[in-house]
This record gives structure tokens, C-alpha cells and sequence, in this order.
């Protein structure tokens, strides 16, 4: 069985686009026939160019290969170039192809994902939400509004959630990490209150911040929103500012959360070095299932948690959860739960009250929906998530979208 034919599907949900503004999805077929789906979260560059690294990572490094070669595989897209460190474009390449993987091997053996790491720890797994408006909301007042977020949230936790995540605090901006305007530490203050007051102890507050402020900024609203209890603080400065980490944890009771933009352990490990509790890697650019797995057990050594990052498509979600059933250290893992997802893969784990059960069909348990994928097909320039080049705004209210395509 060697891995022999390579397939890929930029994917547009429709509108408002939650999980971004498209998907790149990955099949590859062995010489056997077997077929494995992956998904690709590194989108600096826009899709066609992408799809050309994908092409040229899976040629080069592990077309002909046999799957379960995968440390094999890993190591030669890490020293490609002679580099030998983290590149969230080529390694993120891999990870979509390296998930792939890992479904082509479970349906060979005939056994689920997570039954080929280590085998099943969690029986069901915890799951958050974002805060998206509800059908009678103003889509466009909604992320400025406590007073809606506040209902969304009571109404997610009567649905079974014990977990939703907001992130109200400013301008997500190519010029971060910036000093958040007194307005948006108000306003953060302010959501805080609100959903703690919908949803009382039934639910933890998560608060993500896009990686905006400087330490001395994430520091300040920190302070300002400690006094409701937060499960986590998520990325509060820019990703490669390790030290400043470091000075927001030393000065904050709530747990720090990062790893969306991380790749490989090597920087996972500086996460955990400078005060990270909470490590959220995206398996489609981390490296995928086998370097989440290796995250995981640092995290579990330094006595942190695991909280699998989703702002992607169905594909990533289910190695995702794969991952989660296999680690005694899971906290939980992020869900996104939309007619879309369901209808482009057939299989995709659900979350019922709150939880998703382990899988038991064999690899991940899903299968493309070609149709699907087909009619909505990316045809657009745009990249999957960009940021605003205009500064924070000191005078008037800025506004986070969350992420929706527009």
C-alpha cells in the first residue's frame, strides 16, 4: 500500500461563512484504492498558490511512500529547503496530507483513529462554542452587543453547552500588538458581566483576544475581567512574543490559552516554557494528528491541558476529536455546528448536550460529499481569514466580525 494519487477541494461555505471565508480539503488514494480525507489550516498565501505547495509537498515528500511512514514524512518536510524549523506553510501542507494519513491507516486496520494512539481515553468529550447571533439578532450589531451575546449564550447552555468562547475587545489588526482603547476594555468588562449573569456556573467564559495587545494592554484587561472568572485568557498578545507571555501570565490569575498559530512542538514547548496552561494547536497546520499527539504529552508533563483550535471545516474537526479521545489531558475541543459541515462530510462526530461520543467507524469516519464540495467550490482571491490595516480606534467603537466572510 503506498500513498499514490492526491486530490484537492477549496471549499466555500456559504454565508456568514463561520469556520472562514474557505476550506482546503485534501484527498489522497493509495495504490490499493483506499482513500483519505485531510484538511490544510495555513492560509498566508492565497488558495491556487497553495494548492501548488500542497502538490509540491506531497510529490516530494511522501508520494510513493507507504502512510504509516509518517514520522518519516514529517521529518523530510521539516528539513526541507535545509531548514529544519516551524514554516506554517509548508508545514501546514503536510499536516492536511498527514491526517490523510492517518484515515487511510484506520481503514485499512479497520479500527477508528484514535484506536491507533494509544487507544480510548475519553468516551465522550467536552465541546465549546463560539458566540454566533441567533436567527433574530442584527448580524452586524451582534459583536458589539452584551446584551445579545449574553442571550446567545443562555441559550447555548439550554441546548447542553458548558463552554463558549467571545471575544469582544477590539479591532483584530495587522498592527498588533497595539494598547486597547479604554472603550473596548469597558466593553469586554461589560460581556463578561452579562453572559455570567445569563449563564451562571452552568457554563466557563472563554475569552479570546486574536493575539491583539501588548503585555502591558493584555495586562490591563486582564484586570478587568478577572473579577468574572474566565476558564482562559487566549493568545492575548501576538504569537512569536514568548517573553512578553510569560509577563501576562505572571500577572493574572487566568489560565493562558495559545497555539492556533503555532507549528510543530518546538513552539509549543516555548508556549509551555513561558507560562502557556492551555495549548490549542489547529492539527491542519501544527503538523497534524501525530504532532498534535506529541503536543499533547509535553503539555501533560508540564501539567497543562489540551483544547484543540477549530476555525475550519468538518475535516479537521473529526481529527480533532480523534486526537481528544486519546489524551488524559484533554480540557476540550472547539465545535462548529452547521448544516454545511454536516452536508459536505458524511459521518461528522456531533455534539449532543454539550459532548461528542468517541467515533467507532473505521480512519476518521467520514467521506467527502463531492457534490457538495463541487457546487460550492472557492473561486475567490481572498485568503481565509485577513486583518484590518486601520489602527485601533480610540474615539469611536471597533468592531470584531468574528471571522465571518464577507
Amino acid at each position: 500500500m503506498r500513498l499514490d494519487h492526491l486530490e484537492i477541494f477549496a471549499v466555500a461555505p456559504p454565508a456568514p461563512g463561520w469556520g472562514g471565508r474557505y476550506w482546503l480539503i485534501v484527498r489522497i488514494t493509495t495504490t490499493c484504492g483506499i482513500t483519505g480525507l485531510g484538511e490544510v489550516y495555513a492560509a498566508g498565501v492565497g488558495p491556487e498558490v497553495m494548492n501548488a505547495v500542497i502538490n509540491d509537498v506531497f510529490t516530494r515528500h511522501m508520494q510513493g511512500e507507504h502512510p504509516e511512514n509518517i514520522e518519516l514524512m514529517s521529518r523530510r518536510a521539516q528539513s526541507s529547503g535545509f531548514t529544519q524549523r516551524p514554516d506554517p506553510t509548508v508545514f501546514g501542507a503536510f499536516s492536511g496530507l498527514e491526517i490523510a494519513c492517518w484515515d487511510i491507516l484506520g481503514k485499512a486496520r479497520e479500527r477508528p483513529v484514535w484506536a491507533l494512539l494509544g487507544g480510548r481515553m475519553n468516551n465522550h468529550l467536552r465541546a465549546y462554542t463560539y458566540l454566533y447571533p441567533d436567527p433574530h439578532h442584527n448580524p452586524v450589531a451582534f459583536w458589539t452587543s452584551p446584551e445579545m451575546a449574553a442571550e446567545s449564550a443562555a441559550n447555548r447552555v439550554a441546548e447542553g453547552w458548558t463552554a463558549v468562547k467571545f471575544d469582544p475587545a477590539g479591532p483584530y489588526t495587522i498592527r498588533g500588538g497595539h494598547m486597547p482603547a479604554l472603550s473596548d476594555i469597558s466593553l469586554s468588562a461589560e460581556f463578561c458581566a452579562r453572559i455570567r449573569e445569563a449563564v451562571g456556573t452552568k457554563a466557563d467564559l472563554l475569552f479570546g483576544t486574536h493575539g491583539q495587545f501588548t503585555p502591558g494592554g493584555a495586562i490591563r484587561l486582564a484586570k478587568a475581567i478577572e473579577p468574572y472568572d474566565p476558564l482562559w485568557f487566549e493568545e492575548p498578545i501576538p504569537p512569536d512574543n514568548l517573553p512578553g507571555l510569560a509577563g501576562v501570565a505572571a500577572k493574572t490569575s487566568i489560565p493562558i490559552a495559545t497555539g492556533e498559530r503555532l507549528t510543530t512542538k518546538a513552539e509549543f514547548a516555548q508556549a509551555l516554557r513561558y507560562g502557556a496552561r492551555i495549548l490549542q494547536p489547529a492539527l491542519g497546520r501544527a503538523g497534524g494528528i501525530w504532532e498534535g499527539k506529541k503536543i499533547a504529552t509535553l503539555a501533560e508533563a508540564a501539567g497543562a491541558q489540551l483544547a484543540p483550535h477549530l476555525y475550519a471545516g468538518p475535516v479537521e474537526w473529526a481529527a480533532n476529536v480523534h486526537l481528544g479521545v486519546s489524551c488524559a489531558n484533554l480540557l476540550m475541543v472547539e465545535a462548529i455546528e452547521s448544516p454545511f459541515h454536516d452536508a459536505l462530510v458524511t459521518g461528522r462526530p456531533k455534539v449532543e448536550n454539550g459532548f461528542v461520543a468517541a467515533p467507532e467507524a473505521p480512519g476518521l469516519g467520514i467521506e467527502l460529499n463531492d457534490e457538495v464540495a463541487t457546487a460550492n467550490r472557492y473561486i475567490g482571491n481572498r485568503l481565509h481569514l485577513e486583518m484590518q490595516e486601520a489602527p485601533c480606534d480610540w474615539q469611536n467603537p471597533n468592531r470584531f466580525t468574528g471571522g465571518s466572510a464577507d
